[in-house]
Order: structure tokens, then C-alpha cells, then sequence
């Protein structure tokens, strides 16, 4: 075979190679955004009083209480509501940089996209909330004069 040939055979083998990476990273791109898509995160409290879930982009898609919810303090609950939605969210957000790690294998590309998100959309990726607050309970007082308030409490008495 001349040397004309064996370059042009060269040059057909190399953008079939190309040609073969290109397929896998699009397969490979099409099931990273289906699982990115499918990205389901949950983050429970401490004192198991509520269940947050959240999905891609954090955005929250439950939030469940338990029976316990009656024995805490409202300034109480809305610090644990706050504190377990930011963890759901970090945990998501977690969940969603483990698919696009496994599918590129180069954490270097994942953090330059959420350093430019940050800096062109000013958002900022979900960090861990840190401990959770510390539980309050409503007294025994407190809830039994809530419960004689709402025994005569009508809504329809002027």
C-alpha cells in the first residue's frame, strides 16, 4: 500500500474513533441528564419531628411531620423546618454533583460550571446547614391553657 493510502487510512480509523467518542459521550451526557432529573434527596431532624425532600435543584417536593409536632414549641419548629429544608437541599445538591462526577470523572469541570453559575446568576450552591438547632418543647402548661382557649373559641360569636 503507498503512503497516500496508509494516511488516508490513518485519517479514517482516527475520525472513526472520534466519531465512536462522540457517541458514548452523548449516551453518556443523555443518561446523566436523566438521572440529574431523577435527583431525590431527603433530610430527617434530629428529634425526627420532620422530613424534608428535596430534588433537582433543591427545589423541595415534601415536607412531612410526625405526631411529635404537638410537643414542640412553634419557634422551635420553624428553626428545625428551616435547618431541615437547607440539609435536604445540600444533600440534593450533593446527590446531583455525585451524578455529574461519575459521569465526566473530572471534578475540576463540575466546580468551574457552579463558580460560573455563581458568578453570572449569583447563585449559590447549597451548602450544609451545620448542626441542628436544639429542641424545644412547649410545657404542659402552655399547651393545656392553649387547649382551654380553643374550647370556647368560635369563630362565628361576634
Amino acid at each position: 500500500m503507498s503512503e497516500t493510502a496508509d494516511q488516508l487510512l490513518r485519517r479514517i480509523e482516527a475520525i472513526d474513533t472520534v466519531a465512536a467518542d462522540n457517541r458514548q459521550r452523548a449516551e453518556t451526557y443523555q443518561r446523566m441528564t436523566e438521572e440529574l432529573q431523577a435527583v431525590e434527596a431527603s433530610a430527617t431532624s434530629p428529634d425526627e419531628v420532620v422530613t424534608v425532600v428535596a430534588g433537582p435543584g433543591g427545589a423541595i417536593t415534601s415536607i412531612t411531620f410526625t405526631d411529635r409536632v404537638r410537643t414542640v414549641s412553634p419557634e422551635a419548629l420553624s428553626a428545625t423546618v428551616m435547618h431541615t429544608l437547607a440539609a435536604a437541599r445540600a444533600n440534593a445538591a450533593q446527590a446531583q454533583a455525585e451524578v455529574v462526577r461519575r459521569g465526566l470523572g473530572d471534578t475540576e469541570l463540575l466546580d468551574r460550571v457552579l463558580d460560573s453559575d455563581e458568578r453570572i446568576f449569583g447563585d449559590q450552591r447549597p451548602r450544609d446547614p451545620g448542626p441542628a438547632p436544639a429542641p424545644t418543647t412547649r410545657s404542659r402548661h402552655a399547651r393545656r391553657n392553649e387547649d382551654e382557649f380553643f374550647e370556647d373559641f368560635n369563630v362565628f360569636r361576634r
